[in-house]
């Protein structure tokens, strides 16, 4: 089968950090189901891994968490999908990646895929949906039907942002701010209807008071979140909840104190890393979100489609998303 792969650490300006190349298919057993790729979507995950994970000597490492495509095998334990299936997922990042034409997967990480999108459109959004509905439901707490709240959604132009402004405005009463600071990213949330939009280029204590903002109940911070630490103590509220997504090099959190402030990380590999006995949420949310699109409640992400899966292609990808200027989604479609 074609995939791209590495198997040294380079930077993404030198052909050989990602490669086109021919691996043997692998075969579903247990719960796994053998997935025929037909599109995928870039994350910062991807980048990351390629940077700083080696691959096995001798073996080439295969990236990509975020992928559509057609069940074509199962494993003898499967119980929710059949060949033919039509599937999304963000897959495991333990595991070999959808950089690749066929993928194994647990179908307990596996959702149906919207029957209203194209597999591109829909490969956008299984990493990112995963992500935020589990910062929001899981790690937060929010309730659904809380009146009078409101969140701070920090870096909401991205690809988790986009679609947790989508679910915070579908699924919540929560009052919303969400920050970005060019006109193409400002108008991209307008779009998907932000409450207020602030510019997190500047103190986010000085747009909250120019823009007439109260201190809010929750943060979410998905990018740069060194940066705007101190600031955040300021905006939130005394036992107010925080959570973030990216790895900053250090966290001081002793400011948070005196506010009583929880702190919550989310990582949405943790279910499969760590085969956790609610692993199958996954699987359930991904079908909750699959309605939503096709209910039209929700739309996809997608910010650029790259054009077919290479490595070529992949390498413009990984450059772009390393620079941060990145609206919605990267898309990948067809070998």
């Amino acid at each position: 089968m074609k995939a791209v792969g590495y198997q040294r650490n380079l930077p993404i300006q030198d052909e050989a950090s990602l490669q086109d190349i021919t691996l043997d298919a692998p075969i579903a057993t247990g719960h796994d189901l053998l997935v025929e790729v037909q599109a995928i979507s870039v994350n910062p995950a991807d980048y990351k891994v390629r940077q700083g994970v080696p691959a096995e000597e001798g073996s080439w490492k295969v990236i990509g968490w975020d992928a559509t495509g057609i069940v074509k095998a199962v494993g003898e334990n499967v119980t929710l999908f059949k060949p033919g299936d039509k599937v999304w997922y963000a897959g495991d990042i333990s595991r070999q990646g959808s950089y690749a034409e066929m993928q194994l997967v647990d179908e307990r990480i596996v959702g149906k895929m919207p029957q209203s999108l194209s597999f591109a459109d829909a490969a956008a959004l299984p990493l990112t949906s995963i992500t935020a509905w589990e910062l929001l439901f899981d790690r937060l707490n929010v309730v659904r039907t809380d009146p009078d709240k409101r969140i701070l959604v920090i870096g909401a132009a991205g690809g988790v942002g986009s679609i947790m402004v989508q679910l915070i405005k579908q699924l919540t009463n929560l009052e919303l701010i969400a920050t970005a600071s060019r006109p193409e990213t400002i108008d991209w949330l307008k779009d998907l209807g932000a409450d207020h939009i602030i510019n997190h280029r500047n103190p986010l204590s000085e747009e909250f008071e120019k823009h007439g903002l109260a201190e809010v109940d929750y943060v979410v911070s998905l990018n740069n979140t060194e940066q705007h630490i101190g600031e955040i103590v300021k905006v939130i509220k005394p036992q107010g909840q925080f959570a973030l997504i990216d790895d900053p090099a250090s966290l001081d959190i002793v400011p948070f104190k005196t506010k009583c402030v929880s702190i919550h990380w989310e990582l949405m590999f943790t279910r499969s890393l760590f085969q956790t006995p609610d692993m199958q949420e996954q699987h359930e949310l991904l079908n909750e979100v699959s309605e939503m699109i096709d209910n039209g409640d929700i739309k996809t992400t997608v910010g650029d489609h790259f054009g077919k899966i290479n490595a070529e292609n992949l390498r413009k990808a990984h450059e772009f998303l390393e620079t941060g200027k990145a609206k919605g989604k990267i898309v990948l479609e067809g070998f």
